[in-house]
C-alpha cells in the first residue's frame, strides 16, 4: 500500500523564486510524477516574512508576524506525494532537489 510523504523546499533566497531554466525542470518533475503515479499535488509558498504565527493554546490568543523558527532558511514550497516506501520518498526527493536546485526535507505522513 503506497504511504504518503511531505517533500519541504528549502531556500533561503529574499523571493524564493524559481529561475526560468529551474521552473522548466519543476515543471518536467511534476509531469513525472503525474505520469508514475506518485503526484497528490504541489505548490510554492510565500517566505515566512509573509508567515502568521499563532498561539492559542489555553486561549493565550498571541499572533505574531514572522515564522517561528527565525532563520535565513525558510520552506518556499513543497510536493505531497505517494511512494510505495520511505526509500522510494528518497529517491524521489533527490530528483526534487535537483529540478528546484534547492535543498529539500522528506519526512512521512504519521
Amino acid at each position: 500500500m503506497p504511504m504518503r510523504f511531505i517533500i519541504f523546499v528549502i531556500d533561503n533566497q529574499p523571493n524564493g523564486s524559481a529561475s526560468g531554466n529551474e521552473m522548466e525542470a519543476i515543471d518536467a518533475f511534476n509531469e513525472s510524477l503525474q505520469k508514475n503515479g506518485h503526484w497528490i499535488t504541489a505548490a510554492g509558498i510565500n517566505p515566512s516574512t509573509k508567515a502568521t504565527l499563532i498561539d492559542n493554546r489555553s486561549g493565550a490568543n498571541q499572533i505574531q508576524v514572522g515564522d517561528s523558527l527565525q532563520s535565513a532558511d525558510y520552506y518556499s514550497g513543497f510536493w505531497i506525494i505517494e511512494a510505495k516506501d520511505e526509500a522510494e520518498a528518497i529517491a524521489l526527493a533527490t530528483e526534487g532537489s535537483n529540478a528546484c536546485n534547492r535543498r529539500v526535507e522528506v519526512r512521512p505522513y504519521l
